[in-house]
């Protein structure tokens, strides 16, 4: 920008100064006379076509508010967008009171969008980090033994949050909470592609072609498991043990080395497709930043 503002200010006009000494100077009529080629006076007739704008000035239209149907009513928590297609589709959803089973319908502000017989309110998406301690689980179940992994969040929004994945009270370390069900669903399919890491305590050392053998994939219950990593911790016993799998459910970890005849004593999810536990003690949670929210739907 600086240097094309030099080359205006070069090009400008500027006095005649560079001239020979030895050049007479002209008459003062002719100087004068030079003034009116510098600036010339518009006729009449020109000086409308002037005042017309060009076409490609017109502004822009602002960028519109309308939303998808199905990704309005993803919004609002009740089911997936897919899930949502299908609702469209049977006629259960309508748009200010009339029905709609257009795909790619898009609601307006002010819409009015009743799903099912029920009016929907369409909640700002949040995304949460725990950092999950013992004795707490996902399970809705009552018992006495363990308390539900919602109360350690209970604070952190009025949204309706529900846990990706599952995790047992035995089981510490990284759990996401979110009300985006689209991230929900796709965190639980069996052949998505994010990365989790264990840390895992084992009753006994694990023997060197164990290891090797689990690095080769388990076959569990008819069907292969492949591991991504295997590895002793360095610093730590051999029964201290670091996994990487891809697969979303963790019981997976405990069965892999009891089937090689190993009881496992603890099991901590020390990362989670690329999220760590760094600066997050046991039991406290965090929201997710915008790029570690980005991060997650593009994995």
């Amino acid at each position: 920008m600086n240097k094309n503002e030099g080359n205006n200010k070069r090009g400008g006009s500027r006095p005649n100064s560079s001239r020979p000494s030895s050049n007479k100077p002209k008459p003062a009529m002719q100087k004068r006379a030079q003034g009116p080629k510098k600036v010339k006076p518009t006729t009449g007739d020109a000086a409308p076509k002037k005042a017309v704008k060009p076409v490609n000035n017109v502004p822009k239209p602002l960028k519109s508010d309308d939303i998808r149907l199905n990704k309005y009513i993803s919004n609002s928590g009740v089911c997936s967008r897919r899930d949502a297609d299908i609702y469209i589709q049977s006629g259960n959803v309508k748009v200010n009171n009339i029905v709609i089973t257009e795909m790619g319908y898009k609601v307006k502000p002010g819409d009015v969008v009743n799903f099912d017989g029920a009016t929907l309110t369409p909640e700002r998406k949040e995304y949460i980090l725990l950092n999950k301690p013992k004795n707490f689980t996902t399970s809705n179940e009552d018992n006495d033994d363990y308390r539900n992994v919602l109360e350690l969040v209970r604070g952190a929004t009025n949204a309706k949050i529900q846990p990706i994945g599952r995790m047992d009270k035995n089981t510490t370390g990284l759990l996401i909470f979110t009300n985006d069900t689209d991230m929900v669903r796709k965190f639980s399919l069996p052949n998505q592609k994010s990365a989790k890491i264990y840390q895992v305590s084992l009753d006994k050392n694990l023997k060197f072609e164990d290891l090797e053998k689990i690095s080769n994939g388990v076959t569990l219950d008819g069907h292969k498991l492949y591991v991504d990593e295997i590895s002793y911790i360095e610093g730590e016993p051999k029964t201290e043990i670091g996994l990487k799998l891809r697969t979303p459910n963790v019981k997976v970890v405990r069965a892999i080395f009891e089937s090689f005849k190993y009881d496992v004593l603890k099991i901590d999810r020390v990362a989670f497709a690329g999220l760590t536990k760094k600066n997050l003690p046991r039991g406290n949670w965090r929201f997710l930043t915008e790029q570690e929210i980005i991060n997650l739907k593009n994995v």
